[in-house]
């Protein structure tokens, strides 16, 4: 029935974040005309955890994007290098090693290291 996942980042800079997928992650695309890149994403997963958020005046759910990486120690340094902006240390959570990071255009997103049975081809 489901086939995949279309996720959206809403940008401020559209450009600037669709260079960062490309560019800096090195995420393949493909090319829908006009500028609109639409992005190969790796594995992915969906968990639904606890809690909500308040938008708007109302009590709703609210989604997060997290990358996955086999090391997030590694994967750190080597965006680093190409100029990646971390915001937060690596923390260890119960579930993984988390981190974030800016995307320009855009703002932040969350890098991790799952320690759970995951899609990734480390954990098959």
């Amino acid at each position: 029935m489901i086939a995949g996942v279309h996720a959206l980042l809403y940008a401020h800079d559209a450009e600037a974040a669709r260079a960062f997928f490309r560019d800096v992650l090195g995420l393949e695309s493909l090319d829908g005309g006009d500028g609109w890149l639409y992005f190969v994403l790796p594995p992915a997963e969906l968990a639904c955890h606890p809690g909500a958020g308040i938008i708007a005046g109302r009590e709703e759910g609210r989604a997060e994007l997290f990358l996955m990486c086999e090391d997030v120690e590694a994967t750190r340094r080597e965006l680093e290098d190409k100029g990646v902006e971390f915001v937060e240390p690596v923390e260890d959570e119960r579930w993984g090693l988390l981190t974030r990071f800016k995307v320009p255009g855009f703002g932040e997103i969350g890098l991790y290291e799952p320690r759970h049975p995951s899609p990734l081809p480390a954990f098959r």
